[in-house]
């Protein structure tokens, strides 16, 4: 049966420019020189650590500190995790939030190529349906011009916002999207990454720069994110590696990876699933200060739920707020998927986290009112598992 394509660029269901047959690689896909070697979409577990330990960065935003304060300890926290060995270091979309910096993703990350030299950088992710594919090829493409080899592109579903402020990124008719709206999307980003529209598509001749039309040139792993099983169903039938948001969905956790892993059919990017998970994790000195700490980003949860973002509150705040009885339930509720304590429990936490889901890599994020108190807990994480320092990278 041949294998035919429509003018969206979409063959068999399945996006053009992200194979849907096995590639010939070595079994275990790991070998020097492969695809996934290359890609750096697998990563190396160091020391004592279950599995390949990266960071997700939210930039929050504590209540007394600044955008600019926010931003300079990521790249504090880049710095750091790269010295220790994290795998990569990925930023999230979100918009419309006070209490997150993290708007524009491809900005931060040309920010931390600068003050880097070797960890991978990535989307944690782009929300795909807020933006042009065109204008998210072009983004990466020049990331991947000023970093090669280190840019990784995800990509999302959702809006990582509210219903407003979506309509107003999307501008008129496009918020109530069907869910085929999105394999579409993801196909036309595709063929712009790999500039191969056939001869005849009304993009042919429109070419995403930097670019392969400027000659050889590297091209960012394309990689699904999701909380639902919609995306882990697509990324098992695409060959794409996967991320889940444990971290604010952590019922969901299970049934979603078994469904990315049934799904899953090799391709050229993965003969075999790599599902990375996110989640919340905060090491302090003492449980004390890290009760204090992740109790913070517990009301700031709060309060975007019911309606009123705002900066993550300091520990005095969240600690004398006067929660309701169904205010406590929820933060209960959300401290309860939330790994923190001392840094040997953490680790421990980390350890049957990886061995309940089987993940690949687990991606931490340290939500905390104070930005010195993130960039500890990174710190207090590699020691707990032995990762090795290195010298920071030269500016």
């Amino acid at each position: 049966m041949s294998d035919t394509g429509d003018e969206n660029g979409v063959r068999n269901g399945v996006p053009s420019g992200v194979p849907s047959r096995p590639a010939q690689e070595p079994a275990d896909g790991r070998a020097e020189g492969t695809q996934e070697s290359r890609s750096g979409i697998r990563g190396t577990a160091l020391g004592r650590a279950p599995v390949p330990l990266s960071v997700l960065d939210l930039v929050t935003v504590g209540a007394g500190s600044t955008a600019h304060d926010s931003l300079r300890t990521s790249v504090a926290i880049a710095r750091l995790a790269e010295s220790r060995g994290y795998h990569r270091h990925w930023v999230a979309e979100h918009h419309s939030m006070p209490g997150v910096a993290s708007s524009s993703p491809a900005v931060i990350l040309a920010h931390l190529a600068a003050h880097t030299s070797r960890i991978r950088l990535g989307s944690g992710g782009v929300m795909l349906p807020n933006h042009a594919p065109l204008a998210v090829a072009e983004q990466f493409g020049t990331l991947e011009a000023l970093a090669p080899g280190r840019i990784d592109l995800g990509l999302g579903r959702a809006p990582g916002t509210d219903g407003r402020t979506a309509a107003a990124l999307r501008g008129p008719g496009r918020l109530e999207e069907g869910a085929d709206e999105f394999p579409r999307r993801l196909a036309e980003l595709t063929r712009f990454l790999d500039d191969d529209f056939p001869d005849g598509h009304p993009y042919a001749r429109v070419h995403a720069v930097p670019g392969p039309v400027q000659g050889p040139a590297g091209r960012p792993p394309l990689w699904l994110l999701g909380s639902s099983g919609f995306s882990a169903q697509l990324a098992g039938e695409l060959g794409l590696p996967f991320a889940y948001a444990h971290h604010f969905s952590a019922a969901g956790t299970l049934p979603a990876l078994d469904l990315y892993r049934h799904s899953f059919r090799p391709s050229a990017v993965l003969d075999a699933p790599y599902a990375v998970i996110g989640v919340s994790a905060l090491a302090a000195d003492t449980d004390e200060e890290a009760r204090a700490q992740v109790r913070t980003g517990a009301l700031s949860m709060l309060r975007l739920r019911t309606g009123r973002p705002g900066l993550v509150p300091t520990p005095e705040e969240a600690a004398a707020y006067p929660y309701t009885p169904l205010e406590r339930e929820f933060v209960d509720g959300w401290l309860a998927n939330i790994v923190h304590g001392t840094p040997d429990a953490v680790a421990d936490g980390l350890d049957g986290l990886a061995k309940r889901t089987g993940a690949d890599e687990l991606m931490l994020t340290a939500n905390a009112h104070s930005g010195a108190a993130r960039l500890r807990s990174y710190e207090l994480v590699a020691d707990a598992y032995g990762m090795p320092a290195q010298a920071p990278a030269v500016d």
